[in-house]
């Protein structure tokens, strides 16, 4: 989110892309056959990327993620994002740098099921960045966080519901997991941060209900008792999932953060599948069009 709260941006690099169409019309047989670099930018002129790309696109190195014409890259203290992708529906090209400068960097593993098979790890909780893009205003700073999940079975297979929360605190950052599973079993996480990345204890608050959206998504996030959490920033909102900036408080201190819900039951449907396609494009090899 940039310093002035007017401009967000979130990038998922994907090897095995869970959410497109073209990956479950396969099987899922072969993760690396469908890539993406996700990039949605929020706020004036927003745009969007999400291209299922084959795996002809895929490189991997040591510090090296390569999708396509866009890399993720570990330099030295930092992670440096290289975006060259192509936005949907306006066509457009979206070009530049993220930089991402993690505070410090954690050990954390947080598995989201019993047997490990899904996996969170929040790697920086607190990070500033650096959006260099070539759009209009697209050039600021701002605070951000660094995290990934990793699975060998399909979202859908292991869980009906989420929400997931990330706060920065004065002090450090607040993650809150909360999921139910499949199996009708609940996970309930709250991990607080210091500066230094080690985790500290944090006491959870109790959920709260906020409004729905658009494609009216049950959204709850974590907030202290008696106090009402709010959107303060519309991002993404589709049939299945919502991501938006909230304000809440915790143990205290009011706080905007970035927080997602999705309804996994929604996602389990065929009928969807062919909306996405409209908005995940799929491209089988690199070079050659974006």
């Amino acid at each position: 989110m940039s310093d002035d709260g007017e401009r967000a941006i979130s990038i998922i690099g994907f090897i095995g892309s869970v959410f497109s169409p073209w990956y479950r019309w396969s099987g899922r047989r072969n993760p690396a056959n469908h890539c993406c670099l996700n990039v949605v930018t929020y706020g004036r002129g927003g745009r969007w990327t999400m291209t299922d790309r084959g795996q002809e696109a895929l490189g991997l190195s040591r510090d090296r993620l390569q999708i396509g014409p866009s890399a993720m890259v570990w330099d030295g203290d930092r992670l440096v994002i290289e975006i060259e992708e192509i936005s949907t529906p306006h066509a457009q090209r979206l070009t530049g740098t993220v930089t991402v400068i993690p505070a410090a960097l954690t050990e954390v593993e947080l598995p989201l099921t019993d047997d490990g098979g899904h996996v969170w790890r929040p790697f920086a909780p607190k990070a500033d960045i650096v959006v260099e893009l070539n759009r209009p205003g697209w050039t600021w700073r701002g605070h951000g966080y660094f995290d990934a999940n990793f699975g060998i079975r399909a979202l859908e297979a292991d869980f009906d519901y989420w929400t997931w929360g990330r706060f920065p605190l004065r002090d450090g950052a607040a993650c809150f997991y909360d999921a139910t599973r499949r199996d009708g079993t609940e996970l309930s996480v709250a991990v607080g941060f210091a500066e230094d990345g080690s985790i500290r204890p944090i006491e959870q608050p109790p959920k709260a209900r906020l409004k729905r959206p658009g494609w009216m998504v049950r959204r709850e996030t974590r907030a202290d008792a008696g106090y009402s959490p709010r959107q303060v920033k519309a991002m993404l909102d589709a049939p299945f999932y919502n991501r938006s900036a909230v304000m809440t408080k915790i143990n205290g201190e009011e706080t905007v953060g970035v927080h997602e819900a999705l309804d996994l039951n929604r996602f389990r449907g065929p009928w969807l599948m062919p909306m996405l396609a409209v908005r995940v494009p799929r491209r089988r090899g690199w070079p050659g069009w974006l």
